[in-house]
């Protein structure tokens, strides 16, 4: 890897206008006010980012305008949401292009469960496709990867280097802390339970939380790195209040909309996920009024 993989890494929304086109200005604006908020590294294509919506053809210009914006000061990360071994081949070879660091792969998420052995072999081709390093996106709620089988992947397939952790189960995050070799990287997105992640060691996180306010977390981060465990507590509380405000179906939206109210264009949802309800967006602002207490600002790199 060029980069450390590590710390805060927002998983970028995807703004669109009107018509459901990339605007590509705002992805652009998103991406450094991200990196002017201090994060360790940036995702994009994630659910948060709509991957799930983009083509090819979408997926690798974003990946080319998040390179150039990153301009290598941080390490950039290309998600790939799919559902067939096929289109993530195709996917990951396109990311090739770019000044991608990893990728970062669901397992297949359509209603048809493939098996372990079916998984692992997923997860083997990619392998073999690719010298970029995979980390495992853990999920899909039907297909949602037990830490036996993620450590056996981690152990047995080279390029595939750790997972992100994404149910709301600590007990499933810790057993898979204590179970995967020690270099693996094992990523919390359980954005309720971020503080309690990295007090366990997780080395970092991957979640909606970071997009939305990515200078908080880094706070957060820095906290529970430094002992501060008053502080970080402090920080998770605020968090958690917050997340219960962007925490729903139309969860993209929401993150845009908590964007927009800090001054970064973010653009609308792509069809059809509704856009923020004015309920909804009443909720956030007092929420992000009061998180952004603990905002940590940087100068960009």
């Amino acid at each position: 890897m060029k980069h450390k993989i590590h710390g805060i890494i927002p998983p970028i929304v995807t703004p669109f206008d009107a018509a459901g086109e990339i605007d590509e200005a705002a992805l652009r604006e998103n991406v450094r006010f991200v990196i002017s908020r201090g994060v360790h590294g940036i995702c994009f294509g994630g659910s948060t980012g709509e991957g799930h919506t983009l083509t090819s053809e979408e997926l690798e210009r974003v990946a080319e305008i998040c390179a150039q914006e990153a301009q290598g000061r941080v390490p950039v990360i290309a998600g790939i949401i799919t559902n067939s071994t096929r289109d993530a081949v195709h996917k990951a070879r396109l990311m090739t292009k770019f000044a991608i660091d990893a990728l970062q792969i669901t397992p297949v998420h359509y209603v048809f469960k493939p098996d372990a052995e079916a998984t692992y072999a997923h997860f083997k081709t990619l392998s073999d496709t690719t010298d970029l390093p995979i980390l495992i996106y853990n999920v899909v709620p039907w297909n949602y990867l037990s830490p036996e089988l993620l450590v056996k992947i981690i152990r047995e397939i080279p390029n595939v280097i750790g997972v992100k952790q994404s149910a709301g189960d600590l007990k499933l995050f810790a057993d898979l802390m204590i179970t995967a070799p020690d270099d693996a990287l094992i990523f919390s997105a359980v954005d309720a339970l971020l503080y309690p992640s990295f007090a366990m060691g997780s080395c970092g996180t991957i979640a909606a939380n970071p997009a939305a306010v990515p200078g908080v977390c880094v706070a957060l981060w820095d906290a529970v790195q430094a002992g501060n465990h008053k502080l970080a507590r402090e920080i998770h509380e605020s968090l958690l209040r917050f997340w219960n405000t962007i925490s729903a179906d139309n969860l993209p939206a929401n993150v845009k909309y908590a964007l927009s109210q800090q001054g970064v264009p973010s653009g609308l949802p792509r069809a059809p996920m509704p856009a923020t309800s004015a309920a909804q967006a009443e909720r956030i602002r007092a929420a992000l009024s009061q998180v952004l207490k603990y905002e940590k600002l940087t100068e960009p790199a």
